[in-house]
């Protein structure tokens, strides 16, 4: 089996990993509003089933905001390719998927939309990641 060189990469790779980088940066602005929202009028958001992880909408509002700062930098700091920001980018994406699990009793179509994206945002760094650097 022949070694791959480090010149040798995949723009396919490289394409999944800047589409990552967008739609981290997307998650977090929709995350960032979804916290505005819930901040600004704590109405909005109504409880469709009871779970046993009851938080206030108050409290949501501030973990949204402040994860959707995280994400939407992190997506930024993709762009360079560098190891950390991947790192990085995996271990918020995992975050965001927990958080909006949790979210589901006020929004489970939206949680899981959320959940599904920040899935094959951690599949496209962990496995096409290191392509960005070489390219």
């Amino acid at each position: 089996m022949a070694q791959q060189r480090s010149s040798d990469y995949s723009g396919a790779a490289v394409g999944f990993t800047v589409f990552a980088a967008v739609m981290m940066i997307t998650i977090g602005v929709f995350q960032v509003i979804a916290g505005i929202v819930a901040l600004i009028n704590d109405e909005f958001y109504v409880v469709g089933q009871e779970w046993v992880f009851q938080f206030d909408i108050t409290s949501w509002g501030w973990v949204h905001l402040l994860l959707g700062v995280l994400i939407g930098l992190a997506g930024v700091a993709l762009f360079s390719g560098a190891v950390w920001a991947r790192t990085v980018g995996v271990i918020l994406a995992v975050v965001s998927a927990v958080v909006n699990f949790a979210w589901l009793p006020w929004y489970p179509i939206w949680g899981i939309i959320m959940i599904t994206v920040n899935v094959f945002v951690i599949w496209a760094l962990t496995v096409h990641g290191r392509d960005v650097v070489e390219s």
